[in-house]
């Protein structure tokens, strides 16, 4: 009886709380005020609402419960479904863009399966009616030609300087770019890793058998098609190699389009070549499905037109008809076909940099997909679907990209109109100098004032450029910006600061070492895809003398990188930074200095000594015995990797210390190239060539001693084995000790200091994620966690005398902060001989079956 009536209790109070209330205007009204400041109110505040509002004392605070859940519930489907339906859309518009892919591709199959029949038909006349190699010959030449060559139609005798002719040029070029961006014009190849949806950047291909080179990309953007139009137009806003660009003329069109006469200067993206310019007709007019076209190519002499400004410092390059497609999506955004076409004089450059301007795929990556992903990310900015962290707007941030980039343009380049002038040699040309004393040109520039000195000044650039070969761009700048202390100087690093303080210090000498100081890598904000990384580094500086106290300090860099991704086709790699100061205003001064890497292309690899080294261009720099290491065998299928590095470092300078600056500068960049190279020499092997093996070791005598002491120690204090008994020779026991499963490393062995990794075989440098050459970097206390080393401390007296302890399972932390977990520690004392008098040399360590937790 109690039972029944304990459970009509309990239907009761369900019932009450689950019945239905009818809110009046006024209580719906109340209520979404107080959501809006509160969307989860409290027990307390609920019941503080009630009676604050009179008009809600008749209901229950459960009840005003269950309305503030279902009014949260309803707003999460409500931005659900918004989401839905963005995604749908989305899907709807990358779907018809599909389609239209598909039709342009079956027209372009049904195209050449014509001319392979054409072909065809002309080959059997020609073998049936003549056996005159000459003739058939000629008749097999004459199709090619017209298959592959697709000159331009000779254009009859016109007057192109007045309105009517020029409006006739936009027209052919609006027809061409058009038969480019939706027809068979050109034969496009997909670009590899470019696979189309709804979050993708969209379809990128670039061209094959065409004069000059080109890409074409297609995408959708949430932005409208008259925002899209002045994005694009706005070049330098996301077409980083853009130096300036002059409308000198506007002339409006009957069909309420615009023509435009365009001067465009280029940057070099090298030491070693020279700059490019364009003189372009730009048209801007509307199709009659609504789309907008903006279209584009250089006037020359087979077209006619004004006479473009002369070129000094440039080549002028020609622009064959490209632009935008931009057509309006049902229900907002936009489908943008983009196309760059142009052919950039590629016999004036040294023949080894050709192939950076024979490269569609470099094109690509510059310009045709630059200008997709700045459009997305303006859109993404707009719609607020990305948040920047410390207060500043994304159109300051990137500004910040844009100074830096250019500034590092400017100091690569050198032109004479920016004030720049080649500075006198030392007798060896590897590295140039040059200055700049114009202080109107620092005003009006990423440049400030406070950086040119009151009593006479300027700013000094010293830059280099060398051929690269086995060593990928992406992974030798992601090593550089995370192993800074590998090639920097801290001194310079101080000097360079200096800039930004009225006393500036005196200027140091580069030394190899410097002082030693550390990085923190402050993340600032980075592009949709994280191609593009903006970043505050904070230098730790440690004085270890009194002298040192007034050097060592906290520094910091505004720093870009970009071009770290190994999976990017064709994309530049880049690294440049400038000292800022703690205050870090949106204005404040830029003196960037920095590495560019650029791909060239593939080659085979042949056996032979120097496979895997690093050739200067501009000079006959060497590069060390370690260049001259032999492929090994079964290395001829592996690709020669080649690629441009290019480097600059600026900094100012007072008048009366100007050769000392610059000497300090000569120095500091020969020593950044030696380091680097040694850097490329280090990282190459083990990532072109699994078969390399040892050789990523030092081919030294010393490896192949410290191999044996390792091994003959461990047998001395456990009585076992440490390799196979079979290898008695040093090379087969460098061998095994390097490809072993377990991380095996040495650290150095001083009461006086933390012990600092000295050597780790293969398996060791992937747990704690770094190379040989910044393996010195790392301390054994900083990678292991508090348990470790209490438990290393503890055993630590034993090791000493017995020579040996194991240490129990375990987590440490890689160079990059990864948690790494492992079964247990084998630490041995590694002495230098196996008498009495053996010397304690380091102290080994073997983590047992580690892994990435």
């Amino acid at each position: 009886m109690a039972l029944s009536m304990h459970k009509e209790s309990l239907n009761n109070k369900q019932m009450d709380s689950s019945k239905y209330v009818r809110y009046t205007p006024e209580q719906v009204e109340a209520l979404e005020r107080v959501y809006n400041e509160c969307p989860k109110p409290s027990s307390l505040r609920r019941q503080q609402l009630i009676r604050e509002c009179p008009i809600l004392s008749n209901i229950e605070p459960k009840q005003i419960k269950v309305w503030f859940q279902n009014r949260r519930c309803r707003e999460k489907q409500r931005k659900e479904a918004s989401r839905l339906q963005t995604v749908n859309r989305k899907l709807t518009a990358m779907n018809k863009l599909l389609m239209e892919e598909n039709d342009r591709l079956q027209k372009q199959v049904s195209h050449l399966v014509y001319e392979n029949g054409y072909m065809k038909q002309q080959l059997q006349i020609a073998s049936v009616t003549t056996t005159d190699n000459n003739s058939c010959e000629s008749v097999v030449v004459s199709g090619q030609h017209q298959q592959q060559q697709n000159p331009t139609p000779r254009h009859p005798q016109r007057d192109a300087n007045n309105p009517a002719g020029l409006l006739t040029i936009a027209e052919e070029t609006l027809a061409e770019f058009l038969s480019k961006a939706t027809g068979t014009a050109v034969d496009w190849v997909q670009m590899i890793g470019m696979k189309p949806g709804p979050d993708s950047i969209g379809i990128v291909a670039v061209s094959r058998n065409c004069s000059g080179v080109a890409a074409r990309a297609c995408g959708l953007v949430s932005l409208e098609p008259t925002k899209v139009a002045e994005i694009l137009k706005d070049r330098p806003s996301w077409y980083r190699d853009c130096r300036c660009i002059d409308v000198l003329s506007i002339i409006p069109t009957a069909n309420g389009g615009t023509i435009e006469l365009i001067y465009m200067q280029t940057y070099a993206p090298t030491t070693l070549a020279a700059a490019r310019d364009f003189w372009t007709l730009r048209y801007t007019t509307s199709l009659e499905d609504g789309s907008l076209v903006i279209c584009e190519r250089s006037l020359t002499s087979s077209t006619g037109g004004p006479t473009g400004p002369p070129t000094t410092s440039f080549v002028r390059a020609e622009m064959l008809p490209s632009g935008f497609l931009i057509r309006p999506c049902d229900g907002g955004g936009s489908i943008i076909h983009i196309v760059d076409h142009v052919d950039l004089d590629v016999w004036s450059v040294p023949e080894v940099l050709r192939p950076l301007y024979e490269s569609s795929k470099i094109l690509a990556q510059k310009m045709t997909i630059a200008a997709l992903r700045h459009i997305r990310q303006i859109a993404q900015e707009t719609n607020g679907e990305i948040q920047y962290g410390g207060g500043r707007q994304p159109a300051v941030l990137r500004t910040f990209s844009q100074r830096l980039c250019r500034g590092f343009n400017d100091a690569v380049n050198g032109f004479v109109d920016d004030g720049w002038s080649l500075m006198g040699s030392d007798g060896v040309e590897d590295v140039t100098i040059m200055i700049n004393s114009s202080p109107g040109k620092f005003f009006g520039s990423q440049y400030n004032t406070s950086m040119v000195p009151s009593f006479g000044g300027g700013v000094l650039c010293a830059k280099a450029s060398m051929l690269l070969q086995s060593v990928p761009p992406a992974l030798l700048v992601r090593f550089l910006r995370e192993h800074r202390s590998e090639w920097a100087d801290y001194g310079i690093d101080t000097y360079s600061a200096s800039c930004l303080k009225p006393n500036p210090y005196t200027v140091p000498c580069a030394r190899p070492s410097g002082f030693p100081s550390s990085q923190v890598i402050l993340p600032l904000a980075h592009t949709v895809e994280h191609e593009e990384f903006l970043e505050v580094v904070r230098l730790e500086g440690q004085a270890f003398t009194p002298e040192d106290v007034a050097l060592a300090r906290d520094m910091y860099l505004l720093q870009l990188c970009s071009g770290i991704d190994e999976n990017e086709v064709g994309a530049c790699a880049q690294l440049v930074f400038a000292p800022i100061d703690e205050s870090f205003a949106d204005n404040a001064p830029l003196l960037p200095s920095g590495f560019r890497v650029i791909p060239l292309d593939s080659k085979p690899v042949m056996d032979g000594p120097g496979a895997a080294r690093t050739l200067d261009l501009a000079s006959t720099l060497e590069v060390g015995p370690g260049s001259n290491r032999s492929t090994g065998d079964g290395e001829t299928n592996i690709y020669n990797l080649r690629s441009v590095l290019t480097i600059a470092f600026q900094f100012t300078f007072e008048n009366h210390l100007r050769d000392d600056v610059a000497s300090m500068a000569r120095q500091y960049v020969r020593s950044v190239v030696g380091s680097v190279q040694r850097v490329a020499m280090a990282i190459a092997p083990s990532h072109i060539s699994s078969g390399l093996g040892p050789k990523s070791l030092p081919g030294s005598p010393e490896a192949l001693t410290l191999v044996c002491w390792i091994c003959r120690s461990y047998r001395i204090h456990t009585g076992g084995e440490l390799l196979r008994a079979d290898s008695q020779s040093g090379d087969a026991l460098l061998k095994q000790l390097w490809n072993h499963s377990d991380a095996i490393m040495c650290c150095s062995l001083k009461t006086n200091a933390s012990p600092v990794f000295t050597f780790a075989n293969q398996a060791g440098l992937d747990m704690l994620e770094t190379t040989l050459v910044a393996l010195q970097d790392i301390m054994l206390d900083k990678i292991l966690d508090e348990a470790g080393r209490k438990s290393l401390c503890s055993e630590f007296s034993k090791i000493m005398q017995q020579g040996f302890a194991h240490l129990p399972a375990g987590i440490c932390v890689s160079s990059m902060g990864r948690p790494v977990s492992y079964e247990q520690v084998i630490v041995w004392k590694v002495v230098d001989d196996d008498n009495d008098d053996a010397a304690n040399h380091c102290l080994a360590l073997m983590f047992v079956n580690w892994s990435f937790v």
